[in-house]
């Protein structure tokens, strides 16, 4: 991966989604934090660098900023609403906070477009983009020029031609702006001059290459949890070090209705050497009355680590620890821009108490739908590949409040009848994503002619292509009729069917 093009993010709602556009552009970059050293970023010889949006006012005193010297690098920036701003404003120009609601702009709004720009060039004259900031630009340095203008914005878009800088009060990478992605396209390919071939088969190829360089004769235990990712992972790292590699699927109890069985059948096709261990007893046991859903997931991840520990210790001489980490993970878990959504298990460091020089982390650069290419480049099957994304702390997440087994098979029963259902009638490729979720919540209902106070099962199904944003599907009724019938009938202690209409965010995918 010889061209790099650098997010820096302050915070926005949508950096990651910028990262997603600029890799549809088929183009490698990184999202780094804009506290990330400049000797860091420099050492990555980026051609090209992203300032993103954010909730700050460039002007107050502890707003989030970067080296004035990042605009001496000779290397094209392109800055979006908060990172448009702060270009200003360290550039000589001025922002303000918004005098009157005709400065404000939230929402979809009709922009007029100078198509001298090369962002711009070849793109309607006007057209629609999506805008969202109380603070404007009042004044732009000298060597600017105006690039895009509403009725309520003067410098919708600015541009330097000589220096490459541009600037946009509005989200190109959002799908609400028209040509958005265009736009970002024009910087990669006519500014940056990326040259738009970075792919799954260039990835594997460096990958596996750096794997053997990294790892050399030594001895590697990755952690399976039956998933698309770990596997994917796991397939990487055997084409690196072949029999070197050593498995393990720890089975927490947690897992969908016969996924162990299935799980460890789809191993044995794929030949890696993988180990079973049934820890189900004692997750149960650790996880007992617990509630909290970070809870949950730190007992969970302290519980795999301490298998795993004993694991080595029992093979001996193991001096990794690979995991099938992907970005969403390492994003959602802070470990960019210290916002923490919800942690990870196999996100946070190496535990001094582990017998491993390192965690090795094959995909952590990469988002879901790109794990899920590189699993077809690889010749994994179809049907496995677009296999049903699936939480590390796996049902754990899916039962709101205390664990118990009872309720384990009350979600269990209920999420197989709405896979079943879900394929049946072919939607199952249609949707990204889609669970039961065992609500802590009992209401009265009418069963059999008596009284009955049961559980309230939620029906959750998303349509996304990064996981880090998602709409909530528009299942027809007769498949949501069916789905809440049959768990109503064929599930014991539920009396209740709803369907989740959140997307994401506001909401998570998950429910905790």
């Amino acid at each position: 991966m010889n061209q790099t093009v650098i997010i820096l993010d302050f915070g926005a709602q949508y950096a990651e989604v910028i990262a997603r556009k600029v890799r549809e552009c088929n183009v490698y970059c990184e999202v780094l934090s804009w506290r990330t050293p400049l000797e860091t970023i420099i050492a990555k010889k980026p051609i090209g660098i992203i300032l993103s949006g954010g909730p700050n006012s460039v002007y107050a005193t502890d707003a989030p900023t970067i080296s004035k010297q990042i605009f001496d690098l000779n290397i094209p920036v392109l800055g979006i609403c908060y990172g448009m701003q702060l270009m200003m404003q360290l550039l000589g120009g001025k922002v303000i906070p918004a005098q009157d609601n005709l400065s404000r702009e939230y929402g979809k709004t009709i922009t007029n477009f100078r198509n001298q720009c090369l962002l711009f060039k070849g793109l309607p004259a006007k057209s629609v983009t999506w805008m969202s900031h109380g603070d404007v630009v009042e004044a732009i340095p000298n060597s600017f020029k105006v690039s895009a203008y509403t009725s309520r914005c003067p410098y919708a878009g600015v541009y330097d031609e000589v220096r490459h800088f541009y600037g946009m009060q509005f989200h190109p990478e959002v799908e609400h702006t028209k040509h958005g992605k265009e736009m970002i396209r024009k910087f990669l390919l006519d500014i940056c001059h990326a040259t738009g071939d970075w792919s799954m088969k260039d990835f594997l190829v460096t990958t596996v290459e750096r794997l053997k360089m990294e790892i050399g004769e030594e001895r590697v235990l990755l952690a399976l949890s039956g998933g698309v990712d770990s596997t994917v992972a796991a397939v990487v790292l055997s084409k690196a070090i072949k029999e070197r590699l050593i498995c393990i699927y720890i089975n927490h109890g947690l897992m969908r209705k016969n996924e162990t069985e299935e799980i460890k059948e789809r191993y044995k096709q794929l030949n890696l050497n993988v180990h079973y261990v049934d820890a189900s007893k004692e997750f149960l046991k650790a996880l007992a009355g617990v509630e909290e859903p970070e809870q949950k997931r730190r007992i969970i991840g302290n519980m795999f680590i301490e298998s795993f520990v004993g694991k080595a210790k029992e093979f001996g001489g193991v001096s990794y620890l690979a995991q099938g980490t992907i970005y969403p993970d390492v994003i959602e878990s802070g470990s960019i821009n210290g916002n923490l959504i919800k942690s990870h298990h196999n996100v946070g460091g190496l535990p001094s108490k582990m017998p491993f020089k390192r965690i090795i982390e094959p995909l952590a650069i990469l988002f879901k739908d790109e794990v899920r290419k590189l699993g077809l480049e690889l010749g994994l099957h179809e049907d496995f590949v677009y296999r049903q994304p699936f939480p590390g702390p796996g049902l754990a997440v899916r039962i709101i409040g205390a664990i118990t087994e009872e309720k384990i098979a009350i979600v269990q029963e209920a999420d197989a009848i709405l896979r079943e259902v879900i394929k049946k009638r072919h939607w199952n490729m249609k949707i990204s994503q889609h669970f039961a979720v065992l609500s802590n919540m009992k209401s009265v209902g009418v069963m059999g002619d008596s009284r009955s106070y049961h559980y309230t099962i939620a029906i959750r199904a998303v349509s996304t292509s990064d996981f880090m944003t998602a709409n909530y599907v528009k299942l027809p009724y007769s498949i949501l009729d069916e789905i809440s019938r049959r768990i109503v009938n064929e599930v014991r202690n539920v009396n209740r069917v709803v369907y989740d209409i959140t997307s994401k965010p506001p909401a998570t995918i998950e429910y905790e």
